[in-house]
């Protein structure tokens, strides 16, 4: 009976651990997109200003999305640059690969936090 016991008390221990190790990594997942959303809108270029306003996050099954509501088809060509219709190059403007660095690098140390407790 007492070896029953102490496998159920265990069982439940883990279970309680385990939701809550689970709710922290949502709620920091849920911030970390925040944060990415405030900082493209910042360092993001800005011609009209509809580019920079664009930005928003959802929840798209257990991952928290952030991409370009309004003019997602100018991610890429700001990003990394493109040609000139008459030749030549436009410039490159990196704004999306520094946020996401910063983005994996807040949640690794969020998620290490909800770990130890």
């Amino acid at each position: 009976m007492a070896n029953i016991d102490l496998s159920n008390e265990i069982a439940r221990t883990l279970a309680g651990y385990s939701s809550e190790v689970k709710r922290g990594l949502e709620k920091a997942k849920k911030e970390v997109a925040q944060e990415t959303v405030k900082e493209l809108k910042q360092t993001s270029p800005k011609k009209t200003g509809d580019y920079r306003k664009g930005w928003t996050t959802k929840k798209v099954r257990t991952a928290q999305v952030i991409h370009n509501k309004t003019e997602y088809r100018l991610t890429h060509l700001l990003e990394k640059g493109h040609a000139k219709r008459g030749g030549g190059r436009v410039p490159a403007y990196p704004h999306i690969a520094p946020a996401e660095d910063k983005a994996i690098r807040d949640y690794i140390e969020k998620a290490e936090e909800v770990i130890r407790g």
